[in-house]
């Protein structure tokens, strides 16, 4: 990097580098290279103050020499304020901290602000929390932004509960930022807090606090989530909330143990709820969940069967696909049929330790079983998952019937959006392709197939 833009060297920057590279390490914070550093911090050349800020940095070390130039700060401009703190906090030393809080205070530029709230991150401590969550509030998006990294970067005992006595306190908005502060710190701590905040009034409150629940909260919580369902109604809150469960209970190691928190929290419900929890319980997976909602299904009751039908239909892998095979050809009620048809078609392509063709071959089973043009369309969706030859040859008839041609279309095109199956592929590929341009209604979709046809790339919309 050039150091000078000019030609000629100002004395003071020629004898800043002598100091700084002629004299052991230990001899370096001296008067004079301090002196010379100071005085170079004000220099309206970048690079010399770029200079100055590397010894600021990492070459002239000790708590006075800090002091002298946090002491700086009140004379600089703001660019060089922005740059004096950016290289006090990158030295580490707290010995600066009066001196940046209280510019943080005064600032009345932005960047100075802003940089001034970001130093405070590396050199602050917990009686800094409160200024902080105070600039969350910010109308200025920099000093929001270095309030909220700050947050998550502040060191020292009791950060994360003060930050959490604050969460408590604030309004929705920035009770949000805060749970999201504490689930990036990975604040194990304030778990508990988490957990009230989960059935707050606000709806915003309770979606973030599972979501960070759902990050750093162990399986021992989950009956202290539990109650979260319920703090809404909503069906979208509710399977987002389901959803959180069903993370912190993938971290038990034995999958058929997963839902073993779930069914100690069931015990402690009242019956409504009791049942509501088997939804949840879907998602889990595993032997222990399995029998809790195989009881369900095989009840008289009918409220109960459905119940148990719809939370096997969430179920979190494809080894309840026979299962679902079963379901369809027994259920007495088109809706219910229906459900387990529809789960069906979801589990087959997933990815696991089945072959392409076994994941090919539910799906062709489940076009079997459907009787609606819905249906169907969601196997044609489903199947472009599974990127085989075998796959354009099952997909590509269906280009033929009216009602499925457009779906049938997209799954060619998407296919052929792999060039490591197309080109070994092509002249399938092309035959594919040529009735997807001579069939679809969609221009997006015919532009793709042409583009693939000719060996060309086709990068999705944002």
């Amino acid at each position: 990097m050039s150091i000078v833009r000019s030609s000629v060297w100002p004395v003071s920057c020629l004898l800043l580098i002598f100091l700084a590279t002629a004299a052991p390490a230990a001899e370096r914070a001296n008067d004079a290279l301090v002196g010379e550093v100071l005085e170079l911090l004000s220099s309206s050349d970048h690079d010399v103050r770029g200079l100055a800020l590397e010894q600021v940095r990492y070459y002239t070390p000790g708590e006075a020499v800090t002091k002298r130039f946090a002491a700086e700060l009140p004379r600089l401009d703001a660019d060089a304020q922005v740059g004096l703190l950016r290289a006090l906090a990158d030295r580490g030393d707290r010995t600066a901290h009066a001196e940046v809080l209280a510019l943080s205070l005064t600032a009345t530029s932005e960047s100075v602000e802003a940089a001034a709230i970001g130093a405070l991150s590396r050199l602050g401590e917990r009686s800094d929390v409160p200024l902080l969550v105070n600039r969350l509030s910010s109308k200025s998006k920099p000093v929001q932004a270095a309030a909220r990294r700050g947050l998550v970067d502040l060191q020292g005992e009791g950060v994360s509960q003060a930050i959490a006595e604050r969460m408590t306190q604030a309004e929705p908005s920035v009770r949000v930022m805060l749970i999201y502060v504490l689930s990036d710190r990975r604040a194990e701590d304030t778990i508990p807090q988490l957990l009230l905040a989960a059935k707050a009034e606000d709806r915003s409150v309770r979606e973030a606090a599972m979501v960070a629940l759902a990050w750093i909260a162990a399986p021992k919580w989950v009956p202290e989530m539990v109650p979260a369902l319920f703090a809404s109604e909503d069906k979208q809150e509710r399977a987002a909330a389901e959803k959180a469960i069903m993370k912190v209970c993938a971290r038990v190691a034995n999958p058929d143990d997963r839902a073993k928190p779930l069914i100690d929290a069931m015990a402690k419900l009242p019956g409504d709820e009791r049942l509501a929890l088997l939804s949840t319980m879907g998602r889990v997976g595993g032997a222990a969940a399995l029998e809790e909602i195989e009881k369900a299904i095989a009840s008289d009751d009918a409220k109960l069967h459905e119940l148990g039908l719809k939370a096997l239909s969430n179920w979190p892998d494809a080894s309840i696909a026979p299962r679902y095979v079963e379901l369809v050809a027994s259920e007495e009620l088109p809706a219910n049929r229906l459900l387990a048809l529809r789960a069906l078609i979801r589990v087959a392509p997933l990815r696991d330790r089945r072959t392409h063709a076994e994941r090919l071959q539910l799906l062709q089973q489940a076009m079997e079983l459907s009787s609606r043009d819905q249906e169907r369309n969601l196997v044609l969706d489903r199947a472009r998952a599974v990127r085989t030859l075998e796959t354009l040859q099952f997909i590509a008839p269906y280009m033929e019937q009216p009602e499925l041609a457009e779906q049938a279309c997209l799954s060619v095109v998407e296919l052929a959006h792999h060039r490591n199956l197309r080109e070994p592929n092509k002249a399938e590929f092309h035959k594919a392709l040529d009735k997807v341009i001579a069939t679809s209604q969609d221009e997006v979709v015919v532009d793709r197939a042409q583009r693939y046809k000719n060996d060309k790339t086709w990068v999705r919309p944002r």
